[in-house]
C-alpha cells in the first residue's frame, strides 16, 4: 500500500474542501484531485448561493420554489434540511474570511442585509454572491484554509482509477452467514511518473463534480467527465436521475470562446433574450419570461433556433445602466469585451450547453451511499434535492450542507471503527499491458460519443435518438473494454472510459422513462405522466425502477 489515510477525498472543489476542513482535526486527509486543486467547477460558478436573508423571504417560500423546479421529484425532507441549514453554512464561510457583497460597509454575519440577486425560479432575491464569480472567492479561501492544515496533504496531478471495495463475513445468529462490501481506498494514476498508485482508507468522500464533457458543447471545464459516478457504479453503488442532464441557456456562442458561461444573473437584474431581429420571445413559453426555470428556458431557445436557424440567441441588458452591469458583472464584461462585445451596449450571442447533473450516485442525507465507508456530495451525488430540474444556485448550497452532515457522520463512523483495520490491498496489476501505441481509438471515441450524445441525447429527445444512442455507445464500450485490458492505463483512457459509463447511464435513464418531465423531454412522450412516473430512475448494473 502506497498511501494510507483516515480520510480519502476524490475531488478539490467546494463540498471535498469543506469535509476535509471538518474531518481534518479527527484524522489524516489525502486530497486526490486530477490536475491542480483551484481546477474545478466551483472555481468557475459565477451566480452564488442561494439562502433565505430577505426581509420578505422564508424557508417556505425557498423550499416552495425548489419543488416546484424539481417537477414533483424532490425529496420534501431533504430540501428542507438543507434550505434551513444555508444561513450557517453562510455564516460560516465568512467566518473563515469568504467575502460576500453586502449592502453597507459592516459585518453581514452580524446582522447586514447582503446584496442579495435573482435569478431564474426564485419568487425572491435570494442569491449571496461575490460579484459575479462567487465559486472562485469561496474556492479560494477554502483552499487557503486546507493547505495550512497540517493533517491534509494534497495529491495533485493525480487521478483515481477505481474504488477498491472489500467483502467481509458477518455473522448472523449463530449459524447465518453473509457478505458485505466495504469501500477501502482507490487505485490512483500519477500523471507524473505514470505510476498507478494504491490509496488505502478507513472513509472514502467521492467529489468529483459534475459530468458536462460527456456533451460536446458545455460549460464545465476539460476535467468534468463523470469520474465519481463512474467510480461509483463500477463499485456497485446505487445511482439514479440520471437523465436529468441540466442544460444552461445562456453559454457565449464565440469561436473563440470555450465553456465560458454567461451567468443566469445577468436575467436577474433585467437581461432580456431576444431574437436576431431584437425581438424578445420567452413570453410565449412561460408566464416568469426570462426568469423562468432552465430547463423552460433552453428548451425556448432550442425550439426558437430550430425554428429560425440562426446560430444563436442574444441575451441583452444593454438597457441597464452601464455603471449597474460592470459593477455588478466586471468578470463578464471584461470576458467580454474580450471577445470584442460591450455588453453594456451590445446583445451578447447565446446558446444552451450541458452544464449540471442532477442526479448521480444516491446518498441518505448524511452523504451515504449504500456501500459503507464510502460518501458522496456535490454534483457527483444525488441526494433528493434537485429532483427533475435544479433551482439556480441550489448546487453550491447543497455542497455546503452535505459536506456539513457527511463530515459529521464519517467522523462518527470513523470512531466507532477503530478497531477495524484497512485490509491488504494488492498493488495494481498491469502484467501483460504494454504501453498504447494506438491514441486514435481514443481520441476517436472521445469526439464520438460526445457529438452522438450532442445530436441524440441532448435538450430534446425521441425514442429512436436514444435507441440509435444505446446501439453506438455498445460498440464504442466494447471497443473501450478491450483496449483498456491491453494497455497501461492513461489519464485519456480513464477519462473515456468514465464518459463511456456515464453515457450509458444517461441513455438507459432517459430511454426508460416514458415521459416529459423537468429535463427530459421526450416528443413521444410530450407530457408529464405522474401516475407512472412520479418516480425516480434508479440503477444498480440495471434499471430496476
Amino acid at each position: 500500500m502506497d498511501i494510507q489515510t483516515d480520510f480519502l477525498i476524490i475531488g478539490s472543489g467546494i463540498a471535498g474542501l469543506m469535509y476535509a476542513l471538518k474531518v481534518a482535526d479527527s484524522g489524516t486527509v489525502a486530497i486526490v484531485t486530477k490536475k491542480q486543486a483551484v481546477d474545478s467547477n466551483t472555481n468557475l460558478a459565477q451566480g452564488g448561493i442561494a439562502s433565505v436573508f430577505g426581509q420578505q423571504d422564508s424557508f417556505d417560500l425557498h423550499i416552495q420554489d425548489t419543488l416546484e423546479s424539481g417537477d414533483g421529484l424532490c425529496n420534501e425532507e431533504v430540501v428542507r434540511q438543507v434550505v434551513v441549514g444555508g444561513p450557517e453554512r453562510i455564516r460560516e464561510l465568512m467566518n473563515i474570511g469568504v467575502s460576500f457583497n453586502t449592502d453597507d460597509a459592516t459585518d453581514a454575519a452580524d446582522g447586514t442585509a447582503f446584496d442579495l440577486g435573482r435569478e431564474g425560479g426564485h419568487s425572491h432575491n435570494r442569491i449571496v454572491h461575490a460579484h459575479d464569480m462567487t465559486g472562485r472567492e469561496v474556492e479560494r479561501v477554502l483552499l487557503e484554509r486546507a493547505r495550512q492544515h497540517g493533517n491534509i496533504r494534497f495529491y495533485e496531478n493525480h487521478i483515481a482509477i477505481d474504488l477498491i471495495t472489500f467483502s467481509t463475513r458477518i455473522k448472523r445468529g449463530l449459524v447465518t452467514t453473509t457478505h458485505e462490501d466495504y469501500c477501502c481506498g482507490a487505485y490512483v494514476l500519477d500523471r507524473q511518473t505514470k505510476r498507478v498508485q494504491t490509496f488505502g482508507a478507513a472513509i472514502t468522500l467521492l467529489a468529483t463534480g459534475g459530468a458536462g464533457k460527456v456533451y460536446l458543447y458545455t460549460s464545465n471545464p476539460d476535467i468534468a467527465t463523470g469520474d465519481g459516478i463512474a467510480m461509483g457504479y463500477r463499485a456497485g453503488a446505487t445511482v439514479a436521475n440520471l437523465e436529468f442532464v441540466q442544460f444552461h441557456p445562456t453559454c457565449l456562442f464565440h469561436p473563440a470562446a470555450k465553456n465560458f458561461l454567461i451567468s443566469e444573473a445577468v436575467r436577474g437584474e433585467g437581461g432580456r433574450l431576444i431574437d436576431a431581429e431584437g425581438n424578445p420571445f420567452m413570453h410565449r413559453y412561460d408566464p416568469k419570461k426570462d426568469l423562468a426555470c432552465r430547463d423552460v428556458v433552453a428548451r425556448a431557445i432550442d425550439t426558437e433556433l430550430k425554428r429560425s436557424g440562426q446560430d444563436s440567441v442574444f441575451l441583452d441588458i444593454s438597457h441597464r445602466p452601464a455603471d449597474t452591469v460592470t459593477s455588478r458583472f466586471p468578470n463578464l464584461y471584461e470576458k467580454c469585451l474580450s471577445f470584442g462585445i460591450d455588453m453594456t451596449k451590445d446583445p451578447i450571442p447565446v446558446v444552451p450547453a450541458a452544464h449540471y447533473m442532477c442526479g448521480g450516485v444516491v446518498t441518505d442525507m448524511f452523504g451515504r451511499t449504500d456501500i459503507r465507508r464510502l460518501y458522496a456530495v456535490g454534483e457527483t451525488a444525488c441526494t433528493g434535492l434537485h429532483g427533475a430540474n435544479r433551482l439556480a444556485s441550489n448546487s453550491l448550497l447543497e455542497a455546503l450542507i452535505y459536506a456539513d452532515a457527511a463530515a459529521r457522520q464519517a467522523i462518527a463512523e470513523h470512531a466507532g471503527n477503530h478497531a477495524d483495520t484497512i485490509p491488504d490491498i494488492p498493488d495494481w496489476d498491469d502484467v501483460g499491458t504494454i504501453d498504447s501505441d494506438e491514441q486514435i481509438m481514443v481520441t476517436h471515441n472521445w469526439d464520438e460519443i460526445r457529438r452522438l450524445m450532442w445530436n441524440y441525447v441532448g435538450i430534446v429527445r425521441s425514442d429512436k435518438r436514444l435507441a440509435r444512442a444505446q446501439r453506438r455507445i455498445d460498440t464504442i464500450q466494447n471497443e473501450i473494454r478491450e483496449y483498456y485490458w491491453n494497455f497501461k492505463v492513461s489519464p485519456d483512457l480513464i477519462e473515456l472510459r468514465n464518459i463511456a459509463t456515464v453515457a450509458e447511464l444517461i441513455i438507459k435513464c432517459a430511454d426508460h422513462r416514458k415521459e416529459s418531465r423537468g429535463l427530459h423531454y421526450n416528443i413521444g412522450y410530450p407530457n408529464k405522466d405522474d401516475r407512472r412516473w412520479k418516480k425516480d430512475t434508479v440503477i444498480r448494473r440495471q434499471i430496476v425502477g
